[in-house]
């Protein structure tokens, strides 16, 4: 008889509770729970057909992301999304960060960092299919994940750990996602790590710079839908 306190059961809890929280963060992504939707534990229990437990830690995770807020004797409700002015506050910050970050990267990354830079690059490029999260949500993570790895080698945690505090890239992919998004960043993030593995500061953060006007340009079209 199996060890139903063993390492399989473990992993098996483990493999419940991601997926609730994937299914979770997939709904609020693609605004199928529209923002100000009070969500209910229980409910959303009985609907994955799980336990409280596995819903009550993926709530915690989204909230940790910025996806759902918590409120005083209201439990938690999607959160709202970000408008223009709020937009374009969150790119005025990381224009501030991210082309100095980049100029540092370009000056301090090491080898190691800069392949692992090119290999995020290089899994960007797979196919998208379909303009759902679950169809994009490997390009948002590395999206996410090259953009921390120039904020980790430009060697300034508060500059890492700002960035990450702020969320850009759930904030931006939740507010607009379409096809041809995942070919301009590439080609955009491509020119960034040129520029840092050449060892070139001006234009690492000049190409950041550029990625970032270009982004926030792409962003703001979700208010002219």
């Amino acid at each position: 008889m199996s060890d139903p306190t063993g390492p399989g059961a473990e992993s098996a809890k483990v493999s419940v509770r991601e997926s609730v929280f994937q299914t979770l963060k997939a709904r609020l992504m693609d605004h199928d729970l529209e923002p100000g939707t009070k969500l209910s534990i229980d409910g959303l229990a009985r609907e994955l057909d799980v336990s409280q437990t596995p819903i009550r830690e993926a709530l915690a995770r989204c909230e940790s992301e910025g996806l759902v807020v918590r409120r005083p004797n209201a439990g938690y409700l999607v959160a709202p999304l970000l408008d223009r002015a709020a937009l374009d506050d969150l790119y005025d910050v990381r224009l501030l960060l991210e082309p100095p970050a980049a100029a540092r990267a370009a000056r301090y990354a090491t080898a190691d960092e800069v392949a692992a830079m090119r290999g995020s690059l290089e899994q960007m490029m797979s196919p998208l299919l379909g303009d759902t999260y679950e169809a994009y949500r490997g390009f948002a993570e590395l999206d996410a994940l090259f953009h921390n790895a120039i904020a980790e080698a430009s060697r300034s945690p508060l500059i890492a750990d700002t960035l990450r505090r702020f969320r850009a890239h759930t904030h931006g992919y939740r507010l607009y996602f379409r096809h041809g998004i995942a070919t301009h960043a590439a080609d955009e993030h491509r020119a960034v790590l040129d520029a840092i593995r050449r060892q070139d500061p001006s234009s690492a953060a000049t190409a950041m710079t550029a990625h970032l006007e270009a982004s926030r340009s792409r962003l703001m079209s979700a208010y002219e839908a």
